[in-house]
């Protein structure tokens, strides 16, 4: 159970990763459509774990990569976008958040599942 001192932190850098995604996020992955989905801190504060959406992405690895590779120029951006809210600008890790791939995977079964309609003689008898 994280602290409320680690959620307030989290959900800081969550807000300020967005934005900085939005408007400089091209230059560092591309026409790719990426989603900042949430961040955990560490209890010292230190390290940030950022999972990331990537929706309808081909190669999610190969983003990760981009962001890895980009990820001291991220955290400068995030630095100067919170340096004088917090004292410790955390090192990043970026991860990959597949849980809307697994939303779109599975609304797709049940849109092709065929459900037999009840029998009309077992609901005559009952």
């Amino acid at each position: 159970m994280d602290s409320v001192r680690q959620q307030k932190y989290a959900r800081l850098i969550q807000k300020e990763l967005g934005e900085i995604l939005q408007r400089e996020g091209r230059n560092w992955y591309g026409n790719h459509f990426v989603t900042v989905t949430g961040v955990r801190v560490t209890p010292d504060l230190g390290l940030a774990r950022v999972q990331l959406s990537m929706f309808k992405a081909q190669d999610p690895k190969q983003i990760l990569k981009q962001f890895s590779i980009h990820k001291h120029e991220i955290r400068k951006a995030l630095g100067d976008r919170i340096g004088k809210q917090a004292r410790i600008i955390p090192e990043l890790e970026f991860f990959h958040d597949d849980s809307l791939d697994y939303v779109e995977k599975m609304e797709n079964i049940f849109k092709n599942l065929h459900i037999p309609p009840a029998d009309d003689k077992n609901k005559s008898e009952e």
